[in-house]
């Protein structure tokens, strides 16, 4: 099944209910299920006008939008691909990124097309639309509205690619990672019963796979009023007044955006009595966070998702099921808790060899090398919403793995089942510390950390044969005791900074890469500033 026959689905249950509500700078704009289907087929017929066919990849420079799901909706009807990267990444990562798959086709806002300055390959492209302004050399996405739309779905089998996003490339070459159809429908599946908004609730949403999950479950979407590029350093004021002029029902955010809002609803004595419900997940989702958003909305659940792009969801928790025993273990170094593994999922713990490949297994086999109950090794997951592998399989080698013929995804994650079969997550597997101390996993040390309420964000590596605790203070946060920090966990050196860096997706997940770099850095300072206090130069 084309994922664009569940959305046009909604279109005849519930016409005029709202699908859409976006608001910036405080005009409002509302798209009802109907009017969805009929932009997305004039839009479908644009595309189609213009010389696309199945299986032309179109990358879609959109922010979240009304305008963003309309394309989408009419690149699924025309079964084409949706072709997603992170312009923020680098014009290197973009060069790569469309090498894999080159786009036949741009959809952007102006902001979009100035890539077109610095990037050949985006130039290279052969058509571009241009979504607001009309723009030189792109054509004008106002003319689907002069278009009568197109009314068929191509269907070409639950194989066939629909969607392809990109990892950051840390490592050299980005994975794409490329989902089809049937891998949608079986997210969609997978995520509703994590969610379980009924139709005709109202979510406020800032995660782009949940917008399409609620359109495809007949729930009003509403976009933030944030520039979601950044969720965790947006402004929080304005999402806040639309929250309270809306009223939505729930709240589907990363936990950087849920920290904003929290934080600012604390500052201004807030209260969001009317949210029944937030779901946060993308990072890391700490007792502290949940703590600061019960107060902010007191009669919400919360719900903690942990996933990954290759497998989104894994597990779940509300926080309404916990109670002292679980807080007490986070505090004391036993990891976060992730919850029960999600309906559809295959979830196992294999001894942790992150690095090394893994080879074939017959089912026997795998049963038996996977860690009992309360032994952390490496999370391996499978399922029909479990992406079997990469673009060209490059990155296959590392990630998949095989059971009886069925392909298996490696995490990179570390955790462990506890004995009700829920998941504790340690943290990643590259992360791990191995030293004369023993084994530890970064979550184990952070957990507690976060209990302070002066710091921000914590992390630990092992930098130079020491374990170092790196920690950020909140702006105007007084230094706080740094003796009373230290964990029930051997740290040899803890550092204050001034940012410990975050990935540019969340602002929430810890960058260790990035953050090594920068203690070699502070370590090169002090270096200089000690070898200058030696020959008694004065410091700069």
């Amino acid at each position: 099944m084309n994922i664009a026959e569940i959305l046009r689905a909604q279109a005849g249950l519930r016409p005029e209910a709202p699908a859409l509500v976006e608001c910036r700078g405080g005009r409002g704009r509302s798209l009802s299920y109907s009017a969805l289907d009929v932009a997305s087929g004039r839009a479908a017929a644009l595309l189609w006008r213009e010389g696309l066919r199945p299986g032309d990849g179109v990358l879609v420079l959109l922010p979240m939008s009304a305008d963003l799901y309309v394309a989408l909706a009419a690149i699924f009807r025309l079964n084409l691909v949706a072709i997603f990267l992170h312009p923020s990444a680098g014009r290197d990562h973009i060069e790569r990124c469309c090498a894999l798959y080159p786009p036949k086709a741009l959809i952007a806002r102006t902001s979009g097309h100035l890539l077109r300055i610095v990037s050949p390959a985006v130039r290279r492209i052969p058509l571009k639309f241009a979504v607001g302004l009309p723009l030189p050399g792109a054509v004008s996405w106002r003319e689907a509205g002069h278009l009568a739309a197109l009314d068929v779905v191509l269907d070409h089998g639950a194989d066939a690619p629909a969607l392809l996003t990109f990892t950051s490339g840390s490592t050299g070459e980005p994975k794409a990672a490329v989902r089809s159809h049937g891998l949608l429908m079986a997210q969609h599946r997978a995520l509703e019963t994590v969610l379980q908004f009924t139709p005709g609730d109202s979510v406020l949403t800032a995660m782009p796979i949940a917008v399409l999950t609620n359109l495809a479950s007949g729930v009003t979407s509403l976009i933030p009023d944030a520039d979601l590029r950044q969720p965790g350093r947006i402004d929080p004021a304005p999402v806040i007044a639309q929250i309270r002029a809306s009223s939505p029902d729930g709240i589907v955010a990363s936990p950087g955006l849920l920290e904003r809002l929290a934080r600012y609803g604390t500052a201004h004595r807030l209260s969001l009595a009317h949210v029944k419900k937030i779901v946060t997940g993308g990072a890391p989702v700490f007792p502290r966070l949940i703590t600061e958003l019960q107060g902010l909305a007191p009669e919400a659940e919360i719900v903690a998702v942990y996933g990954s792009t290759e497998a989104e969801p894994i597990a779940h928790v509300s926080w309404r099921d916990l109670g002292p025993e679980e807080l007490n273990a986070m505090r004391a170094g036993r990891g976060l808790i992730a919850g029960s593994p999600v309906a559809g999922i295959r979830l196992r713990i294999l001894p942790d060899h992150w690095g090394a490949s893994i080879g074939a297994y017959s089912e026997g086999d795998f049963e038996a090398t996977c860690c009992p109950t309360g032994r952390a090794g490496e999370i391996v997951v499978g399922g029909a919403h479990v992406l079997p592998g990469y673009l060209h399989g490059h990155g296959n080698h590392d990630t998949k793995f095989r059971v009886n013929g069925a392909v298996w995804h490696r995490t990179g994650d570390a955790g462990y089942l506890d004995a009700r079969g829920r998941l504790w997550l340690l943290g990643r597997c590259a992360a791990r510390i191995e030293d004369r101390h023993g084994v530890l996993y970064p979550i184990q040390a952070e957990c507690a950390v976060y209990e302070k309420p002066e710091i921000r964000r914590a992390a630990i590596v092992a930098h130079r044969g020491r374990r170092v605790l790196a920690i950020e203070l909140y702006g105007g946060a007084r230094r706080p005791d740094l003796a009373s920090l230290r964990p029930g966990i051997h740290v040899d050196e803890i550092q204050v900074h001034s940012h410990v860096p975050v990935d540019h997706r969340h602002n929430a997940k810890i960058d260790y890469t990035a953050l090594r770099a920068l203690l070699d850095r502070t370590r090169g300072d002090q270096a200089r500033v000690a070898a200058d206090h030696a020959r008694g130069t004065p410091c700069r």
